[in-house]
């Protein structure tokens, strides 16, 4: 049984993402495109596409080339869209890094991509230059000063004319964001540029994002969420971004106020702490439309809390990277009509599958089953790893998710449980594979298990299930794994235990530990 949207087709152009994007950049001319919420840097719409252009022709005199790999490491600042569309623009790829990694994870996705280059913040450029070390990459850049790098402002500046690249938006990769997909560890999604474009045609046709309005960038551009639903679409409409470096919850207040941001882009922890902290009712945020919701699901009274507080409602979407990442949505006009908790129905031009996961057969209408998505926004598949493309991307094209969900009689999904082990700690994918990995190392840890265990502030956070061949302190345990993880990764809690349950294959049996 196929489920189709009850929205009209789309039309995908057969253009390049930055063409998209900045396609009348040009005509908003000194409109400011971006604003940083704590600097008060300003980029106007004419210094970004002027910017881009100049960039990007100074990457093409230093031998960049379409296909390479650019790999951009920043927390949301103005400059940010000036690196990652510059590089675009020559048809290289972009591989968008969290600049909280560890130096280990950090050469860890270098390698896996296969980066040429590496752009960087200057916060994070000590960290970059250990890794760009040992994955060999020598052309490095930094928004901004630091030593050993170059600044990024030189190419910017330097009045070099855009190439003109011939390249296939369907067959082009254009962004390479690392996603630990339904299980295992992070691989490379490989997102083509007609993927991209394809899903902010559908993102527009619910959300129509207008000139006049000011969207708030506290979710990181690193992050698909934030690099296509608020960068790519508020830009593409002429719209204002502000950004926030680092979210505090007193941060986000004081920029809606001073910005008058209408459109709030959220996560759960921040509507946890809209819902709850008293500090709320000192600002004034009567210039939200609405907020929209996404990365995990969102708690039905929780919500309702923070509607009454911002003085508008919340609604929930539902993506996943290897969908670029939109594949449900609350249109604008249907917020008040369409249930707090509902993911809402289909984007334009999405067709979708509830699959019973133990019999593969397609369940029946209102019963929850595993939903398999397929439309343009569908990823290429991952880089290099045809096992793991093969696992998720199977026949006809449709993309497994990985989570159980259920649909109404009036068209909304719901979310209702996760088939797949992955935590999502504030909306961050967390693999247990990858941390139990790390756990084995550790001299006196024989076995080791980990789950995704309720978190107030995080929503779920890991817990480490461990055998141990002598006694051990589990804050230190918890203290050497943080060490070696970003800091989303952390074990929160570790319960030793004589033995892990496994299958008679030998999988980890994490719902009998859950």
């Amino acid at each position: 049984m196929i489920y189709r949207s009850p929205e009209p087709t789309i039309e995908v152009p057969d253009v390049s993402l930055v063409d998209h994007v900045l396609a009348r950049a040009r005509e908003f001319g000194d409109k400011v495109a971006l604003v940083d919420a704590a600097s008060g840097e300003r980029l106007t719409y004419r210094e970004l596409v002027e910017g881009v252009d100049a960039g990007s022709g100074a990457l093409a005199r230093l031998g960049v080339r379409p296909g390479q790999v650019v790999a951009v490491m920043s927390h949301n600042q103005p400059r940010y869209p000036l690196a990652v569309y510059a590089a675009l623009a020559i048809g290289a790829a972009v591989t968008p890094i969290n600049p909280v990694l560890t130096t280990g994870e950090l050469i860890k996705q270098l390698a896996g991509s296969q980066a040429s280059v590496l752009i960087t913040s200057e916060e994070a450029a000590g960290k970059a230059a250990e890794a760009a070390d040992a994955a060999g990459i020598e052309l490095r850049f930094v928004l901004g000063e630091a030593e050993g790098f170059r600044p990024f402002s030189e190419l910017t500046g330097s009045g070099a004319s855009r190439p003109r690249v011939a390249l296939d938006p369907a067959t082009a990769i254009a962004a390479l964001p690392f996603s630990s997909g339904t299980t295992g560890l992070s691989k490379g999604v490989m997102l083509t540029h007609r993927n991209l474009v394809a899903n902010l045609e559908q993102i527009a046709a619910g959300w129509p994002v207008t000139q006049d309005e000011v969207l708030a960038a506290a979710l990181p551009f690193f992050h698909i969420y934030g690099f296509t639903i608020i960068l790519n679409s508020a830009l593409k409409a002429g719209a204002t971004v502000v950004t926030l470096a680092r979210y505090s919850l007193p941060a986000y207040l004081r920029m809606v106020q001073e910005h008058r941001v209408t459109r709030a882009f959220l996560a759960p922890p921040m509507v946890l702490g809209l819902a709850t902290d008293d500090e709320v009712g000192g600002y004034d945020l009567s210039s939200l439309r609405l907020a929209i919701c996404g990365a995990a699901p969102l708690d039905v009274d929780v919500t309702a809390r923070a509607e009454r507080r911002l003085g508008c409602l919340i609604r929930q979407g539902y993506g996943m990277t290897e969908a670029s990442p939109g594949t449900n949505s609350v249109p604008d006009a249907e917020f008040a009509t369409t249930p707090a908790g509902s993911v809402g129905r289909l984007m334009p031009s999405t067709e979708a599958r509830l699959v019973d996961p133990v019999t593969g057969d397609d369940c029946d209408p209102g019963q929850p089953g595993e939903l398999w998505i397929r439309g343009p926004q569908v990823m290429a598949g991952y880089l290099h790893n045809p096992a793991a493309t093969a696992e998720t991307l199977v026949a006809d094209g449709w993309l497994r998710t990985g989570d159980i969900v259920k649909v109404d009689e009036s068209g909304n999904f719901w979310v209702v449980d996760r088939l797949k082990e992955l935590i999502k700690y504030k909306g961050y994918q967390v693999a247990p594979a990858e941390l139990e990995s790390l756990l084995l190392t550790y001299p006196e840890v024989r076995d080791a298990a980990v789950v995704g265990m309720p978190h107030a502030e995080g929503g779920e956070a890991p817990k480490a299930f461990v055998v141990s061949s002598a006694p051990l302190d589990p804050d230190d345990l918890m203290t050497w794994v943080a060490e070696r993880v970003a800091p989303y990764k952390k074990v929160r809690a570790v319960e030793f235990v004589s033995e892990i349950p496994r299958s008679a294959a030998g999988k980890i049996l994490r719902r009998l530990l859950k």
